[in-house]
């Protein structure tokens, strides 16, 4: 249950049934269709709640502001909701004052829905794909795929917990050109074990790690010499396959060990396999979507796009400045793109399953991309405009000792994925990596495995653990948590209990806003400042040797403040210790 929102829709009723008597005895004018808008102020001294809807509808109504509010707070019935009272401020402000019975629900609430408190209705019925990864299986995975694989992930948790079927889906890219290339550098240094280094020359644009040398190796343990006369297309073929065997098992390791399951891994050769990227580019014709040009077929993206940002209300001055240009979609030679299979495989996506919504992850790098694949799936008449959307990440910078950190011992250029989990716990790579995803981050290695309140994980895992070890204590003692419906809520009467109580609220809220923004970093922030109110909480309100009603409430608070740091971390693949 979302008790912000409850109390918030409270109002709108309250203040909406105000005006309907007023309008009725002739105190206001009626037919005055303004809507009633409510905000938590930044200073709540005043009032936990405030609505403008006096400024609002003041020139309506042919009165000022004040003179409105002053007739709604006349015809205000506040019994049996979840204020105590309804206050004027400033030229028109009306400010509600929550009552116990809010603060008591809250708790029940929490009581009643335990590990699941949090869990929201906002999109029930929606089927959401979240495509996240979708490293390039040439190479070990860097740490680009490390942020994107928390980020999707707990963006997926995020979905599920607003109430979403939420599906998890990795694209694999065994195919086009990088595939060709990853072949030639195996077999490069394939021939290099056989006649020597100096007798072979590598491809300039090959992959040079040291993860290429080993495949190589491991080929040539298996097959000898036997195929340095086989012929070149087998050859390729055989060895990409080989190097692929070899390195999509460990992609699945490393993720898993990341904390990271995906539904499907999706493989690009399955839409040539099956026909669909030629049907695709055939549907596009069909539509009028395409051309011929010196052989090859071109998407007619330019006029794609163009009538996209028309209808954004862009001008053909602003349009003009962007120098759009159409893309190739089958090259000359009969070979398809990249972009021809990018969109065969969207078309799967919605036309085939039926997501009703598609969310990628990608790197900021691939931002021009991203109104192209829109436009190329509203050609396709599955309304990419809407149902398609792209999160882009900023890149990530590590550094230790305030000093930047660039090599990896495997590659000698990127750190991978492994080498960091080599490094740092996943708990730490987890919360660190799940920021803001359009803000460049600064991954301080020294930070995440420092043990103080420094670490902001450190600090939310230590108030749950600090909680877990209280409530054993005090059961040892024979204070047991009492159910919701036992406590006195009119005792938790100070500030440091009302905001304790008034941040469990907060908890379904900051997932509905993490679901709208996509932006899961929503749960990161609101576990710190909940375990920092926890812990001003319990520095102001002694438990042990109070008052019978009094321990029983404060023991309440705790364990509720409890199951709610477990259900963020929870969300955000990150344990919840009970001891530290």
């Amino acid at each position: 249950m979302n008790m912000i929102q409850s109390a918030k829709d409270q109002i709108v009723e309250l203040t909406k049934k105000a005006y309907a008597a007023a309008a009725a005895d002739g105190a206001l004018p009626e037919g005055v269709e303004t809507p009633v808008s409510v905000e938590i102020p930044k200073d709540t001294a005043n009032g936990d709640y405030t609505t403008t809807f006096c400024l609002a509808a003041a020139k309506a109504m042919r009165k000022s502001p004040r003179d409105v509010a002053q007739i709604l707070t006349g015809k205000m019935k506040l019994e049996g909701s979840y204020f105590t009272g309804v206050e004027i401020a400033g030229p028109g402000f009306l400010n509600f004052r929550l009552g116990d019975k809010w603060y008591a629900d809250v708790l029940a609430a929490v009581d009643a829905e335990s590990d699941k408190y949090g869990r929201g209705e906002g999109l029930r019925g929606k089927k959401y794909m979240v495509e996240f990864v979708s490293a390039n299986p040439t190479g070990p995975m860097h740490m680009g795929n490390a942020r994107g694989g928390v980020l999707g992930d707990t963006l997926s948790s995020v979905l599920d917990w607003s109430g979403a079927e939420v599906w998890r889906e990795f694209y694999v890219n065994d195919a086009g050109n990088q595939i060709e290339k990853f072949a030639k550098s195996i077999e490069a240094r394939y021939f290099q074990i056989i006649k020597g280094e100096d007798a072979v020359e590598f491809p300039e644009d090959g992959y040079h790690g040291d993860d290429i040398r080993e495949l190589a190796q491991a080929f040539y343990e298996v097959h000898g010499e036997s195929y340095l006369d086989v012929d070149v297309e087998k050859r390729h073929a055989d060895m990409a396959r080989f190097g692929l065997d070899a390195n999509i098992p460990k992609m699945k390791t490393d993720l898993l060990r990341y904390g990271i399951n995906f539904d499907e891994w999706f493989f690009e050769s399955s839409l040539y396999d099956s026909g669909a990227v030629p049907a695709a580019m055939e549907l596009l014709t069909e539509r009028g979507f395409t051309y011929e040009k010196d052989g090859a077929l071109w998407l007619k993206t330019a006029e794609i796009m163009r009538e996209n940002m028309k209808r954004e209300g862009k001008t053909d001055e602003q349009i003009d400045k962007l120098d759009l240009k159409d893309d190739v979609l089958r090259r000359a030679n009969g070979f398809y793109t990249y972009f021809a299979s990018d969109i065969a495989y969207h078309r799967n996506k919605f036309g085939e399953r039926g997501f009703d919504k598609v969310i990628n992850i990608w790197g900021a790098d691939h931002h021009g991309h991203v109104a192209r694949l829109k436009g190329a799936v509203d050609a396709l008449g599955l309304d990419g405009t809407n149902r398609l959307d792209i999160v882009l990440m900023q890149l990530v910078k590590l550094v230790r000792d305030g000093e930047a950190v660039r090599m990896s011992k495997r590659t000698g250029k990127t750190i991978s994925l492994a080498d960091l989990l080599d490094e740092i716990p996943v708990d730490a790579c987890r919360w660190f990596f799940n920021t803001k995803p359009d803000t460049q981050m600064e991954f301080d290695l020294g930070l995440a495995v420092r043990e103080d309140s420094e670490n902001p994980v450190y600090y939310v895992q230590y108030a749950h653990a600090r909680i877990c070890s209280l409530l054993k204590a005090l059961a040892d003692e024979g204070c047991a948590v009492p159910a919701a419906d036992k406590v006195d809520i009119t005792l938790a009467a100070t500030e440091q209990e009302r905001e304790l109580v008034k941040a469990l609220a907060g908890f379904p809220e900051e997932i509905r806003l993490a679901a709208r923004d996509y932006d899961p970093s929503y749960i990161n922030r609101y576990l710190v400042s909940l375990a920092g109110t926890f812990h001003r909480f319990y520095n102001a309100c002694r438990i042990k040797g109070e008052a019978e009603g009094v321990v029983a409430v404060r023991l309440k608070l705790a364990e509720a403040t409890r199951r709610v740091l477990r259900n963020g971390l929870g969300i955000l693949g990150v344990s919840a210790p009970e001891k530290m």
